[in-house]
C-alpha cells in the first residue's frame, strides 16, 4: 500500500454512525488442531467473500495477531442490520462455518475460544488521524482526507471539525 504523506483523517463528514465489529479466536490447546484449524481457515474465506461483494455492508477489515494464541479481525460495517443479515444468511460463508464450529467445540470443549464485540458509535463518538500512513482503519473504510484547519485536535475532530 502506498504511503499518504501528511496528516489525514477519515472522510466521515456525512456518516451518522460507525459500526465496529471485533471478532477473534484464541487457541487454548495447540495440539487440538482439529478444533482450531477449521475456525482459523474459515475467517479468510468469509473476508474474501465480503470483499468480493461490498453490497453486504462490510467497509473494511484488518486481521491482527497478538502472540501465538490470539487472532482478531477489526471490521467496519455500514450498519448493524447488514452485519446481522450476513451472519445469519444460510447461503453465505459465516452460518455454515458457525454451525461446524459449534459441532466441533462440543467434542473438544475448551480447545479453542471464539469472541466478538459489536460497537454502534454515533456521530461525535469517533475520530481518527493518520500521519504518514497508508490507508488504515476508518480512513481505509471511508477514504482518507486531509485534516482541515478546524480538525487539528482529536477534540475538534470529535466535534465534527474534520
Amino acid at each position: 500500500m502506498d504511503l499518504i504523506e501528511g496528516r489525514m483523517t477519515a472522510n466521515v463528514k456525512d456518516v451518522d454512525e460507525v459500526v465496529v465489529f471485533l471478532i477473534g479466536m484464541r487457541i487454548n490447546k495447540f495440539r487440538a488442531v482439529r478444533s482450531w484449524l477449521p475456525a482459523m481457515l474459515a475467517m479468510p474465506r468469509m473476508l474474501r467473500e465480503l470483499e468480493a461483494d461490498r453490497s453486504d455492508g462490510l467497509l473494511g477489515a484488518r486481521v491482527t495477531l497478538s502472540g501465538p494464541r490470539d487472532t482478531a479481525v477489526v471490521q467496519y460495517w455500514r450498519s448493524v442490520e447488514e452485519l446481522m443479515a450476513y451472519a445469519s444468511a444460510p447461503d453465505r460463508e459465516h452460518r455454515p462455518a458457525w454451525a461446524a464450529f459449534n459441532r466441533q467445540v462440543r467434542k473438544s470443549r475448551g480447545s479453542v475460544g471464539i469472541w466478538h464485540e459489536t460497537y454502534r458509535v454515533p456521530r461525535g463518538g469517533f475520530e481518527s488521524v493518520y500521519v504518514d500512513m497508508p490507508p488504515y482503519g476508518l480512513g481505509e473504510a471511508y477514504g482518507p482526507v486531509p485534516v482541515g484547519a478546524r480538525g487539528n485536535s482529536a477534540r475538534e475532530r470529535l466535534a465534527g471539525g474534520t
